[in-house]
């Protein structure tokens, strides 16, 4: 567990951190510990805005803060994946085609438009969040970034084939027993659950509703690259990263 929690710190974070091993065990590992990653570092970029919230700052600096922040985390890895599977995807192109689109080094139309509007779907998401106190801002963040990473890990298990050798998604792609994926996803959705008791009144059943979300939108980004692509890779990986991450807080931002 050890070596996992440090391969998915190394892939999936900048922080300085020696995978140590690089094989299909270690990836086993580092993918089921992946939410826990997602977590620190929405965690992370929440603690920022709440902080420059209690400094007078206003909620729409603190919600681009903490975007911001898991941005730079991530090395924007997620958010560029976004950007090549939309490409890919809008491209209309047969799979071996659409996957050529996705690994040029230039972003499309179909790219900048999703990229856009989901940093602005989530900066505005965690502005409200913010709203309501940074307490609510940083936890919303945090769980985004859980809920995230819990779609990485669900999407790597068994009968979700790499579309091409090599790279990272070939790597991940399958390394988990569906039952193993699915107990982290559904742990993940009971630590949202968890979190929203923390605010009294039905926040618990929001954070539940908006882990669902993630997961439920994710799969059906999944499916769709499936049938498109024959498979995923590492850029569907980051897609679907940041399809779940925004989903949650745009349910999170009801409140």
């Amino acid at each position: 567990m050890r070596g996992g929690v440090r391969f998915a710190v190394g892939v999936l974070s900048v922080v300085p951190v020696r995978a140590g091993r690089w094989d299909r065990e270690a990836a086993r590992g580092g993918m089921a510990a992946a939410p826990l990653v997602g977590a620190g570092v929405g965690g992370f970029g929440g603690a920022v805005g709440a902080g420059i919230q209690q400094a007078g700052g206003s909620g729409l600096l603190a919600g681009i803060a903490a975007v911001g922040v898991g941005a730079l985390l991530t090395r924007g890895l997620h958010l560029d994946g976004l950007a090549d599977t939309a490409d890919a995807l809008g491209s209309g192109k047969p799979p071996e085609q659409a996957l050529d689109v996705m690994k040029r080094s230039d972003i499309g139309p179909f790219g900048v438009v999703t990229l856009v509007l989901v940093l602005l779907a989530q900066t505005a998401s965690l502005a409200a969040c913010y709203a309501h106190g940074w307490t609510y801002g940083l936890t919303a963040a945090a769980l985004a970034g859980l809920m995230g990473r819990a779609a990485i890990t669900a999407a790597c298990r068994r009968g979700v084939p790499a579309a091409r050798p090599g790279g990272l998604g070939a790597m991940v792609a399958e390394v988990l027993p569906p039952a193993t994926a699915w107990t982290v996803a559904a742990a993940c959705t009971a630590a949202a659950a968890a979190a929203g008791t923390c605010f009294g009144g039905l926040t618990w059943l929001r954070c539940t509703l908006a882990a669902l979300t993630a997961l439920t939108c994710a799969e059906a980004l999944l499916r769709r690259c499936r049938r498109r692509l024959s498979g995923v890779t590492g850029d569907v990986f980051g897609a679907l990263c940041e399809t779940a991450a925004t989903a949650a807080l745009l349910v999170l931002s009801t409140r």
